[in-house]
């Protein structure tokens, strides 16, 4: 088993890396290959803005992060639901080429710190350069994968995260080390991907599917299971049915839409 869930780790990993890798030769395209998923976003110009948008994102947020760190991903806004107070230390599970790590460190206005984690190099990298970029120096990007989480315990006030938790394959060992490193008193605000029923055999056997965000999402009874046996109190999951128009294009051959849907996902360390 452990084998499967590191070929899943590095079909995750390659997929991103080339998300980044097709944006820098494309100047500004997602993977470039015409899909239109998620992880591999349409490459019209100002795509990535409308995708954004469209997930609830305000223009004046996306006019004020560094040019490169908006890839169109993500399934919602978690900055939305997190409430990030100045002062606290925030950690964006994935946090990719540091969108909302940027959008939060707007938010703390130089009085906390932001932290993001993510298992590619070639997403860390670009995100550092994000950061030096646009002068960002309460923003902080480490190598890792969220599952073994390269954070001090009771170090941290909310964790977010954006359209991630679903492409791990070990989601206890997340929700594990999310408690682990949020203080008591922390909270989660999360904007992923859930499953509205059984999904079918071909699309959990399709590699492709899950590094899409598609085939790892689990459902709301299965993550308030995970959460509650974490030890995090005040679970409460809200699918967005909304979501449905925009996840029709992750994979127009399949009726996805009516397999899984983006949701919040809000807890709280007792």
């Amino acid at each position: 088993m452990e084998k499967k869930y590191d070929e899943i780790r590095e079909a995750v990993r390659e997929n991103y890396s080339k998300v980044v890798e097709n944006y820098v030769s494309s100047a500004g395209c997602g993977c470039g290959d015409g899909s239109n998923n998620t992880c591999c976003s349409p490459a019209e110009p100002g795509s990535f803005y409308k995708i954004s948008s469209d997930l609830g994102y305000s223009e004046t947020e996306l006019l004020k992060v560094p040019e490169g760190s908006n890839l169109g991903l993500g399934c919602g806004n978690p900055q939305a639901i997190a409430a990030i107070q100045k002062h606290e230390t925030v950690l964006d599970l994935g946090s990719g080429a540091g969108f909302d790590v940027f959008l939060a460190a707007n938010q703390l206005e130089n009085t906390g710190k932001v932290i993001g984690v993510d298992m590619t190099p070639t997403m860390i990298s670009k995100a550092r350069d994000n950061a030096r970029n646009g002068n960002y120096t309460n923003v902080e990007f480490r190598l890792g994968e969220i599952e073994n989480l390269p954070l001090a315990d009771n170090c941290v006030d909310v964790v977010i995260s954006n359209c991630v938790v679903n492409l791990s394959p070990e989601k206890h060992k997340v929700f594990n080390e999310v408690f682990r490193v949020l203080k008591s008193g922390g909270r989660i605000a999360i904007s992923d991907v859930v499953a509205t029923t059984v999904l079918p055999q071909k699309v959990l056997e399709d590699m492709a599917m899950y590094s899409s965000c598609i085939s790892g999402a689990s459902t709301i009874r299965e993550l308030e299971t995970i959460l509650s046996q974490a030890g995090f109190e005040n679970i409460r999951i809200q699918p967005k049915d909304e979501s449905k128009a925009f996840i029709r294009d992750w994979a127009p051959e399949i009726p996805i839409s009516e397999f899984i849907v983006s949701a919040t996902i809000e807890a709280v360390k007792p």
